[in-house]
């Protein structure tokens, strides 16, 4: 009897790990993955970056993961007259820009997410 109930226990712990693995690989790994597949990529249509005669490096907080590196870059690529590119080891946002912009419009940008700018060079 003993025997029955602890492979019954195994045999769970497998299905459960299984069920692990398949999300993971189905929807990413990253720490805000919902169960849910990642955001679509917005790119940037204008690639010449002699089209972008203004730069900023923004320090953002709250990014951990590729999931969260995706959702700052769409949030700011989605303006189209900017073009955003998440360095995730320093927690900075490199952005070229076809207008020049303020501290504040950026936060506007992120307002819909958990991020916050920090700062603005």
């Amino acid at each position: 009897m003993a025997t029955i109930i602890i492979i019954l226990i195994i045999i769970a712990l497998v299905c459960i790990a299984i069920r692990r693995i398949y999300r993971t690989v189905r929807y990413g790994g990253s720490c805000c993955s919902s169960g849910s597949a990642m955001d679509k990529k917005i790119r940037v249509k204008d690639k010449k970056k002699a089209n972008y005669p203004f730069s900023y490096k923004l320090r953002v907080d709250g990014m951990v993961c590729s999931g969260c590196v995706r959702r700052v870059e769409n949030a700011i690529n989605k303006d189209g007259e900017l073009w955003a590119k998440v360095d995730l080891e320093h927690k900075e946002v490199h952005v070229l820009a076809k207008k020049e912009m303020k501290r504040e419009d950026f936060a506007n940008l992120l307002k819909g997410t958990s991020y916050t700018v920090l700062g603005m060079e």
